[in-house]
């Protein structure tokens, strides 16, 4: 009768060493080192009989074992002050092996984690589906940005030829100066009332600088959800409304708003 041995197959050599740690009921902060140290090599010898595959880490810690042992058993030198107190060789070891045990008793967690996961089915999203359903909010109704853009270059093109000097000082301004500007604007128009896009790129005196920092300040005012623009038909001035409702009633406030 013959009898098959079968050796537990460890991650490394940190792996065998909390294995025979925890088989021994051995505490980790004072490990009996020969002891370890033996059971450890009996394990190599008995993985090398059996033809089992073994890194060169665990030949690494091996050797780390013996030298540990060595020092141990090297006599103790005398202490004359308590400042020379002497470091046990095996600390090291016991930090690389604590660091080692969360590491792994983390990874348990994860793996517990993505067996319970994988117990759980999702039902397929149709996103096409879904956006059908659910439109995103056009901030600008029913402009596209090709309709911004197409009064953003007729305006431009209007200053260009206005001008007939070029100036060589200019004064700096910002898109948030500009944002305020416009808000103080729109809160002294009345109620209801818009501000014509066309007229606000145009007002005297402007520059082509200025034309861009107020086109850039009107779209972020639409990002913001500051502002809404309307176009009564295609090719009309645009106009600018301030939103001084909640976002539930902005259609209402589209429908019922007045062009001066």
């Amino acid at each position: 009768m013959t009898y098959q041995v079968k050796l537990p197959v460890f991650e490394g050599p940190m792996d065998l060493l909390l294995h025979l740690i925890k088989e021994n009921e051995l505490d980790i902060y004072n490990i009996p080192i020969a002891l370890i140290t033996q059971q450890y090599l009996d394990y190599l010898d008995m993985a090398g009989e059996l033809d089992l595959e073994l890194t060169s880490e665990f030949l690494v810690m091996a050797c780390t074992l013996l030298a540990i042992k060595a020092r141990m058993l090297l006599p103790k030198p005398v202490i004359e002050t308590p400042e020379e107190e002497e470091i046990d060789p095996r600390v090291e070891l016991v930090e690389k092996l604590l660091e080692y045990k969360e590491y792994k008793e983390r990874a348990n967690i994860f793996r517990e984690l993505e067996e319970r996961q994988s117990q759980h089915f999702w039902r397929e999203v149709d996103d096409a589906k879904l956006l059908k359903e659910f439109r995103p909010a056009n901030p600008v109704g029913s402009l596209s940005m090709d309709d911004l853009m197409l009064v953003f270059s007729r305006v431009l093109k209007n200053v260009e030829k206005k001008l007939d000097f070029v100036s060589v000082s200019r004064e700096e301004i910002t898109i948030q100066d500009k944002i305020e500007s416009i808000l103080t604007l729109l809160r002294e128009t009345p109620k209801g009332r818009g501000i014509s896009f066309y007229k606000l790129l145009t007002a005297p005196p402007i520059s082509k600088e200025e034309i861009i920092v107020t086109f850039l300040a009107l779209l972020e005012l639409i990002k913001l959800g500051k502002i809404y623009v309307k176009q009564n038909s295609m090719f009309d001035d645009i106009y600018i409304f301030m939103i001084q409702t909640m976002p539930t009633e902005r259609s209402e406030n589209l429908e019922n708003a007045t062009i001066s």
